[in-house]
């Protein structure tokens, strides 16, 4: 597994995960060349065998203190193997450079796979905008991560370095 920056080189295999992954709202070709080109953007793209099987993305503005993921989309043949976790925990670690203290994101309220694995990141629900996704009609579930306590979270205590057991 390679996770690298996205360029504009890959949005045809962007494209294609972004169809399958998302058929009935899928983002178009013209947002997504858009979303790669933003200066305020962060793409990743995840690579098995040379091949694009996931990409995503996080907007965050100069000095702004708070980030959104914008996307996260992992091929169904290559989902169940931490990948999608792979690339939440890789923004977050931008944002966390980029001195954000908060990352927004929305998720499908018919989504309990991507819910709970933001929840297991230390993302908490703030509230729902009904029949945000559409044409299904469904409910965004929009969460909050706190990055310096996500980071706090990650980060050994130095003091149990020298405990031994």
């Amino acid at each position: 597994m390679n996770i690298r920056p996205a360029t504009i080189l890959d949005l045809p295999p962007i494209i294609a995960l972004e169809r399958a992954s998302f058929p009935t709202d899928a983002w178009s070709e013209a947002m997504m060349r858009e979303e790669l080109g933003s200066e305020h953007g962060h793409y990743l793209v995840l690579e098995q065998a040379g091949q694009v099987v996931g990409y995503a993305g996080l907007r965050a503005l100069p000095g702004s203190k708070d980030a959104d993921v914008q996307t996260i989309a992992v091929a169904e043949s290559a989902r169940g193997r931490g990948q999608g976790r792979a690339l939440l925990r890789s923004l977050v670690e931008e944002a966390d450079r980029r001195r954000v203290r908060e990352v927004f994101l929305e998720v499908r309220a018919d989504n309990p796979v991507a819910q709970a694995l933001y929840a297991s990141e230390g993302f908490t629900e703030l509230g729902r905008r009904p029949g945000y996704y559409q044409p299904d009609d469904v409910d965004a579930i929009v969460m909050r991560l706190d990055v310096p306590a996500w980071r706090a979270a990650r980060t050994p205590d130095p003091a149990d370095a020298g405990a031994c057991s």
